[in-house]
């Protein structure tokens, strides 16, 4: 029973880190591009109010619109207004109650790749608002320096932004992360077999101990960020200010 029990854990404890490295993986430059949709500035009816001088009313809203952002920031208020639990379910069960088929059926492992989609957007959104505060909180001082230097407008950003927005985002990803590794038990809601659902077979059998390998998992797996995300803020603590 120990062995038996002791490897569908394992397989259990796979299937989470399989999940939160997925995620990871894409959520994390997914994030950037959704920042820079939420903060951009492209406003295709500007020329009315080059036209007329006094725009008002529908015009001067119109000339104003920036449907890139507005769209994004309506995405993103909608991912994460709503619980990620919902997300999966309509994700996985939605185009099968909608459509009379369900897609994930051709894939050969359906449930972990929906499952990985729900979070990979889910966790975007969350980044991107990290993302964001991070870049707004840089002084427009930063940016006037770099084109006084005659930099591009990709050098300022790569080569004197990113590494400041970097040291200030740390922190708060460093939560985020942390968060992902125990939002992974969520996956159970659409049968995908990571730890807690493979401690929870043998809890129904009356078996109570395998939970604790559960969190013997969650408190080794986080306790392992921790220190990582430590090690990271220390190696960018020259940055200040």
């Amino acid at each position: 029973m120990f062995w038996t029990v002791t490897l569908s854990i394992l397989q259990g404890c796979s299937q989470a880190v399989k999940l939160f490295f997925l995620t990871l993986l894409f959520a994390l430059p997914l994030g950037l591009v959704v920042a820079f949709g939420s903060m951009s500035k492209w406003a295709p009816f500007r020329a009315l109010a080059y036209r007329q001088q006094e725009a008002r009313g529908f015009a001067r809203w119109l000339s104003q619109l920036r449907p890139l952002s507005a769209l994004t920031n309506v995405i993103v208020w909608v991912i994460r207004g709503t619980p990620l639990i919902l997300q999966l379910i309509i994700i996985f069960y939605g185009p099968g109650t909608w459509f009379g088929t369900n897609p994930w059926n051709a894939f050969r492992d359906g449930r972990m790749t929906a499952c990985c989609i729900a979070f990979i957007i889910n966790y975007a959104c969350y980044f991107s608002e990290i993302y964001r505060g991070g870049i707004e909180s840089i002084s427009k001082g930063q940016y006037e320096a770099g084109q006084v230097l005659g930099m591009t407008k990709p050098q300022i950003f790569f080569k004197v932004i990113l590494l400041q927005v970097v040291k200030r985002i740390v922190p708060p990803m460093s939560n985020e992360v942390i968060t992902l590794v125990k939002d992974t038990s969520l996956a159970r809601v659409i049968a995908v077999a990571e730890i807690i659902m493979a401690a929870d077979r043998f809890s129904a059998r009356g078996i109570i101990w395998p939970l604790f390998y559960t969190g013997a998992f969650f408190l080794i797996f986080n306790g392992l960020l921790t220190v990582i995300f430590n090690k990271i803020e220390k190696k960018l603590d020259y940055f200040r200010g």
